[in-house]
């Protein structure tokens, strides 16, 4: 090497050891996450068929007990969130519904505002976005108070008294969730198709309302009041039997609380992603 020029420096050399080694733990993991995830929707299963069960031959000898609670926690999941429901289905009128139909108005394509608005709002944003809100407003202090419950021994208390804490706690918070989701999501559909229009007509789109409703009307099938009903039905389930698992599922202390919150939550939005796939498959073969 000639005189004043340095050799550059070596790179150094791959070690096909460690990087075997490497690929092998991410694989280790990834099979154990695999294991551990079908573990839980195993469980998962078995929980809400044992709730189903339970709901089906120990509501009508319990009714006294368990008709209060449901009502209670229909208010507390339903009615309570009206108001911020009706933000909801204002904010997507007008983000979604007004301007869409306004942008079709312009291109000179009115004739597709009803299709576009069923499939948009009615089949999937509404009953989406009514379940995040359940979801968050009502599944995550679920899981907080039941996984408090679980730690601080109420359930084992429960069960000392004879109560079960299935019928007890769980039943009426699936049975109110669901029907909560179910006219929440109604509610909002309705909701953000009127405020659409109202919001259109403000910017002067030439769309009476009569020709809005009955392309509304045209574009709606009884498919789509199935589904939806269905969706938002099952929508409610999986977020209540979701949430509900996490905080019962086994013995917890207090510091242990929020972590299996973010599970349920992540939980529970996967298994709504994953109904919402489905119908979309349903939709498409009917």
């Amino acid at each position: 090497m000639a005189k004043g020029i340095a050799a550059a420096p070596a790179w150094p050399r791959a070690d096909p050891g460690a990087a075997r080694s490497g690929a092998g733990s991410r694989l280790r993991w990834a099979g154990g996450w695999l294991l551990g995830a079908a573990d839980t929707v195993r469980r998962l299963l078995a929980f809400s068929l044992i709730t189903l069960g339970v709901a089906a031959t120990r509501y009508r000898s319990a009714s006294a007990l368990i008709r209060p609670l449901v009502f209670q926690h229909v208010a507390t999941a339903g009615l309570r969130l009206l108001p911020i429901t009706a933000v909801i289905a204002a904010a997507m009128g007008w983000a979604i519904v007004g301007q869409t139909v306004a942008l079709l108005t312009q291109v000179g394509v009115q004739g597709l505002i009803g299709v576009a608005m069923v499939t948009a709002v009615v089949r999937e944003l509404g009953p989406l976005a009514t379940a995040m809100l359940v979801l968050l407003r009502v599944g995550v202090p679920t899981v907080v108070q039941l996984g408090t419950a679980r730690a601080l021994g109420e359930v084992e208390a429960l069960e000392a008294l004879g109560i079960d804490p299935v019928l007890f706690l769980v039943v009426p918070r699936v049975l109110g969730m669901t029907v909560a989701v179910f006219a929440l999501t109604a509610y909002l559909v309705v909701g953000a198709l009127v405020a659409g229009y109202c919001f259109a007509f403000l910017q002067d789109v030439p769309l009476t309302p009569g020709d809005y409703f009955r392309q509304l009307a045209l574009a709606l099938t009884w498919q789509d009041f199935l589904l939806l009903g269905l969706k938002s039905v099952s929508f409610g389930l999986v977020i209540a039997l979701a949430t509900c698992f996490q905080g019962l599922s086994r013995a917890l202390e207090l510091r242990e609380v929020a972590q299996i919150t973010g599970v349920a939550v992540v939980a529970s939005l996967l298994g709504c992603v994953a109904l919402d796939a489905l119908f979309i498959v349903l939709y498409l073969l009917l």
